[in-house]
């Protein structure tokens, strides 16, 4: 029986292999589509190799092995550098400890005061405009904030404090209007800036009829866990970026629903 003694797991065995697993899954999550999935392909299979020869006692490739992955722990922070501001974003983007979260719990306890301060997204308003702009081949990128702070990329554009409607949105984005060029950025149900210049994502392969427009909402989605909507002027399609991936829809109603979804 002591043969098989590797066999024998406890229970902080088994979670110790499920926390890995997800902790890999999150990580493969972030970096998927991206430059940065053969570097850690690379790193993962060195590392395999590593303990391998540690297993078979091959002291000397798994010293140099081991020395390399060691020695190599900055240069993976310098690499992993935006991988790893977004992960620990999402970490802490928990609903205990953000404003969204801690405006939630305060409409439950406003409804059960028999009051209700809270203020929801319109989100019929901005779909609705967002349809009336595709139809006429409007350009347009809007920011839904969610938890992460959006006050880096919001001043790099004009400040703004209208509540959300359909016209508005719409008298914004209009060709000829000041205010056209850059994304809007969207707090709860008001706008808060127009203008703004987005962080472009070079390093990811998307389909020629998607622009500058298009990479920046893949841009700010994968640096926060914010919500995009583009409107192209070449086609007049609407596009759903979440996660810095597009997100499908069948209609405009399904799209909406997806939306409310994301946002409570």
């Amino acid at each position: 029986m002591d043969a098989f003694k590797f066999l024998d797991f406890s229970f902080l065995d088994i979670l110790d292999i499920v926390l890995v697993a997800i902790l890999l899954y999150y990580v493969y999550k972030l970096i998927r589509g991206t430059a940065a999935i053969n570097i850690f392909l690379g790193i993962a299979i060195v590392y395999l190799i590593w303990k391998l020869t540690v297993a078979l006692k091959m002291e000397l490739l798994s010293d140099i092995l081991g020395k390399f992955l060691g020695g190599g722990f900055i240069a993976l922070i310098i690499v992993f550098q935006q991988e790893i501001r977004k992960f620990l974003l999402m970490v802490g983007s928990t609903n205990f400890t953000t404003k969204k979260g801690f405006l939630k719990r305060f409409k439950l306890l406003s409804n059960m005061r028999g009051t209700d301060d809270f203020i929801s997204t319109d989100v019929d308003s901005i779909i609705d405009a967002c349809d009336d702009m595709a139809k006429t081949k409007t350009g347009a990128l809007i920011i839904i904030q969610r938890n992460n702070n959006l006050e880096i990329v919001k001043q790099t554009g004009d400040k703004m404090n209208a509540e959300v409607n359909r016209a508005l949105l719409k008298s914004i984005f209009f060709k000829n209007s000041p205010l056209h060029d850059g994304a809007l950025i969207i707090e709860d149900n008001f706008i808060t800036a127009t203008r703004v210049i987005l962080p472009v994502e070079k390093d990811i392969s998307i389909p020629a009829r998607f622009g500058l427009r298009h990479r920046a909402a893949i841009g700010i989605t994968m640096r926060s866990d914010a919500l995009a909507l583009a409107v192209s002027e070449e086609t007049g399609q609407i596009s759903y970026i979440k996660d810095g991936e597009f997100i499908l829809y069948k209609d405009i109603n399904s799209l909406k629903e997806l939306i409310k979804e994301d946002l409570e």
